[in-house]
């Protein structure tokens, strides 16, 4: 996927704590149905503002993707698989 960036220290957290691959993490962006979210919890504030979504994988894994939008790239800041909440609050605002 062009654009999508992942520093060498967010892929071997996200390979070796969470055996997810960049690939899955391009297809969560391209199955994405929902909003992209705004995380403004205090401490996960940066500017340009930090965005997550759910997704499944082309397998059916559903990962939270957390990411950041800048100058045209995503910085990918980890992908792991979500848990009972963060699906809750995803189905709550993501499509209103």
């Amino acid at each position: 996927m062009k654009g999508l960036i992942i520093s060498n220290d967010v892929e071997t957290k996200i390979v070796e704590r969470h055996q997810v691959t960049r690939r899955e993490v391009e297809q969560c962006f391209e199955n994405c149905e929902g909003e992209h979210l705004i995380d403004d919890r205090e401490k996960n504030r940066t500017d340009p503002p930090t965005k997550w979504f759910l997704a499944c994988t082309n397998k059916g894994r559903l990962l939270k993707v957390v990411f950041v939008f800048q100058d045209g790239k995503i910085f990918l800041k980890t992908a792991y698989d979500a848990n009972s909440d963060e699906i809750r609050i995803y189905k709550k605002y993501a499509f209103e």
